[in-house]
């Protein structure tokens, strides 16, 4: 059975919104591409990491048509080594309306969205899910993810749409790695998901562990 991974991009009030790009989801959000000023080497580095392994999208309907309108044409530049990958891998949609899948290599998933997701776990080893933050935040409330690679930047916008809506669901995460930060103060953390949900205690008790990965 694969992974299924969320790249996440948010703000320190979490908010997930248009981080790419002013034109990404402009209705009544007037900091679209907050992301670019604060991107350094450090968190490219991490970012191009993320992808290795990549063999297969899980993508929103917006995300998908920003990305099959710009991923095609970026062969042979700056951003060849991802766009490649993204050109070559399959694309899973998740829709409610009828997507024209033109990028090559592209399929819409049905209404049963948990059902195709773990479909796509049982045919695939690494599942990357970019951007859409509509699906990431049903994956979250759903549990229908494995590991989550979020980069906090330290910027606070006030306004947006956040990572974990009102239907977030209580969730023990684990940190599977040491975060790093970059030269512009933007962190990289990278959780996996964890059994059970938060408990409860007393802070002088001397029984609090960590939850253990499932």
């Amino acid at each position: 059975m694969g992974l299924i991974h969320i790249e996440l991009f948010a703000t320190l009030d979490f908010v997930g919104q248009a981080p790419g790009g002013p034109d990404e989801d402009p209705a009544g959000f007037p900091f679209g591409g907050w992301q670019a000023p604060l991107l350094d080497e450090v968190t490219g580095a991490q970012i191009g990491a993320a992808y290795e392994g990549t063999d297969a999208l899980l993508l929103g309907r917006r995300t998908y048509d920003i990305f099959a309108a710009y991923w095609p044409h970026q062969e042979g530049g700056e951003d060849d080594e991802i766009a490649t990958t993204f050109n070559r891998v399959p694309k899973y949609v998740a829709s409610r309306g009828r997507p024209d899948l033109s990028w090559a290599g592209s399929a819409h998933l049905g209404p049963d969205l948990a059902g195709a997701v773990r479909e796509i776990r049982e045919r695939h080893e690494h599942v990357k899910v970019v951007g859409s933050l509509n699906l990431v935040q049903t994956l979250l409330r759903e549990k229908l993810f494995d590991r989550l690679d979020l980069w906090v930047h330290p910027i606070v916008l006030g306004v947006g749409k956040k990572v974990f809506d009102d239907g977030a669901v209580p969730t023990n995460l684990a940190l599977l790695a040491p975060p790093v930060a970059g030269p512009k103060g933007t962190v990289h953390l990278r959780y996996g998901l964890a059994d059970g949900i938060p408990a409860t205690g007393d802070m002088s008790a001397p029984d609090r562990g960590a939850p253990s990965i499932g």
